[in-house]
């Protein structure tokens, strides 16, 4: 984003760019089981994900004056992001406060000029999201409080304009009865805490840190620009030593405050430090940079402590932890869930927490085959009563998906389908003997199928058919009219081409069965699945290119053996 580079000046240079996206939403935590608290006249009613069971107001804020509109579509709002670069202080979290035990609930009195009698929100993150916490209509000299019965969860928060536009963040623990003020022409110089240490360091760090930051840029401006040898040695020296600072500045504050939470957060920033690799019977372990790393990836972060969910750092680390470190085999995948589950138990915001990141991340997953790793999921956690945080409408999606990817994990044999071919004789995918089936799930009236029928047509007379390979095509929708004639006019030949009859689908129906599109996952056009044999499932819903390449090792291996 070339644009924003003026206006974040040297934040993003110094601790890299947190990306928020499009979240398309629905409710699917209980209120009553939410960490947050609503404000006045708005709430956030869960983590987001599908807009059709959305619920409530989901107010979600941009940084540096980008705002995220709130929009309406089939009578429910969902906030519409795009990518942003986060501030500075979003990659920082809370210094533990002086306990107070006498006080509670919370209650922040601000002064925010030049804005009067204007409305301004509290908000807060969770993992990706940004959300409203509470809400203040200030007076005439600016002031306001915003005030609850109950403490809110320790996290880092921040501080919204009428406009929607995040303004300035603030770190909210165990104190939270302070009082700040700004001034929001002049920011972020201008912002004072009382009676909040954590704030005033936090504030001082914030200061620092742009300081330096801003000269840092400055200084890689001129390396940019620099043809002198000399100079951008000069220049390199400089950055080096501006960033030094930082990194001293940081360790002073761990130094003297060990237990806080910004402590914790600069912890959980810092990734391990690989030691030079030992020699094994006289050679360099290459392996051990991986296994160290991985090993002390999570040093000094806990999975009981609740507050790391009200920071936009934790989540993106989870993210590099599976993506990189962790094997993409589901059962890889699955063991390291059930540690982290394991470990969160004793947290019940932080269980929950951990268990909705991986079900949205599995649920629907990038790579083939960790589906299975939501099926997992659900029969250990969802189904055994341990996910009661879900509301009814997400508890019966889970399960729709779950029962629906249990009958076509990869590597179970596929479910038999009853089908009659274009002449009305029965051709059950049991009965077609070869050592690999195509199946392909079709609609000759969607306008994808008709694009990628034909093709995937020419690739099976051109290829397919030599290696010995059926191709077995269910019509799905459309009509038995423009299916036939579709075949006709493609001349989709040496297919088997079938079709569920209505007296099929009826019965069923009536038995309590489950049909093939639940079988199958079947909700969209066209799918592939490719079966050996034995029909066991070796690859599934993959494009028809992807799906030759997985023939084609499985037709390598086959000749290697």
């Amino acid at each position: 984003m070339p644009g924003d580079n003026k206006a974040l000046g040297p934040i993003f240079l110094i601790f890299g760019k947190f990306n928020i996206y499009h979240v398309a939403g629905y409710d699917i935590l209980y209120k009553d089981h939410l960490p947050v608290h609503a404000g006045q006249g708005f709430a956030f009613s869960g983590v987001v994900l599908h807009h059709y069971l959305l619920q409530d107001y989901v107010f979600i804020f941009s940084s540096h004056g980008r705002k995220y509109t709130t929009e309406t579509r089939n009578g429910y709002f969902y906030g519409r992001m795009s990518k942003i670069l986060l501030s500075l202080t979003t990659c920082l979290c809370l210094l533990q406060a002086v306990p107070c035990c006498s006080q509670n609930g919370y209650d922040i009195r601000l002064t925010l000029k030049p804005y009067k009698n204007s409305k301004i929100y509290l908000g807060y993150y969770y993992g990706k999201i940004k959300a409203v916490a509470d809400s203040v209509t200030l007076d005439e000299n600016s002031t306001g409080h915003f005030t609850g019965k109950e403490k809110l969860t320790g996290g880092v928060y921040f501080i919204v304009s009428p406009s929607k536009t995040i303004l300035f963040e603030l770190l909210i623990d165990s104190q939270q009865h302070f009082s700040l003020a700004a001034d929001t022409l002049h920011l972020p110089a201008s912002v004072t805490f009382t009676g909040s240490p954590d704030n005033t360091v936090f504030q001082e760090y914030t200061l620092f840190t742009n300081n330096r930051g801003s000269e840092i840029v400055a200084s890689q401006k001129e390396l940019t620009a620099s043809h002198d040898k000399k100079d951008s040695l000069r220049l390199r020296e400089k950055i080096r030593k501006l960033n030094e600072e930082i990194q001293q500045y940081r360790q002073q504050l761990i130094k003297r405050y060990p237990q806080s939470l910004l402590t914790m957060l600069f912890h959980t920033m810092k990734e391990p430090v690989v030691p030079p690799a030992p020699k094994v019977g006289g050679k360099v372990d290459s392996l051990f940079p991986y296994h160290y790393f991985k090993a002390h990836y999570w040093d000094s972060i806990s999975f009981t402590d609740d507050r790391l969910t009200r920071t936009p750092v934790f989540e993106p680390r989870l993210d590099k932890y599976y993506k990189d470190l962790v094997s993409p085999q589901a059962d890889s995948i699955e063991r390291e869930a059930d540690m982290m589950l394991l470990q969160a138990r004793v947290n019940k915001t932080m269980f929950q927490y951990l268990l909705v990141y991986f079900v949205q991340k599995y649920v629907n997953p990038e790579y083939m085959g960790q589906d299975a790793v939501f099926v997992h999921l659900f029969e250990k956690y969802i189904n055994t009563g341990q996910a009661e945080f879900f509301t009814e409408k997400y508890r019966q999606y889970l399960n729709n998906r779950a029962y629906s990817l249990m009958a076509n994990l990869i590597g179970q044999p596929a479910a038999n389908l009853e089908m009659v071919d274009t002449s009305g004789k029965a051709r059950p995918l049991y009965g077609v003997q070869a050592p690999f089936t195509v199946i392909c799930f079709w609609d000759a009236t969607c306008g994808h199928c008709k694009e990628v029928v034909p093709r995937l047509d020419s690739i099976y007379q051109a290829k397919w058919k030599q290696q010995g390979v059926k191709l077995y095509g269910v019509m799905v929708d459309g009509g038995q009219e423009a299916w036939l004639q579709f075949i006709k006019d493609h001349n989709l030949k040496d297919w088997i081409h079938v079709y569920e009859t209505k007296a099929h689908q009826d019965s069923t129906e009536a038995a309590g069965q489950a049909g093939y599109r639940q079988l199958y996952d079947v909700y969209q056009t066209p799918i592939l699945y490719l079966l050996d044999k034995d029909k066991r499932i070796i690859a599934k819903k993959l494009s028809y290119q992807q799906l030759d390449e997985v023939l084609n090792l499985k037709l390598q291996h086959e000749k290697s053996h």
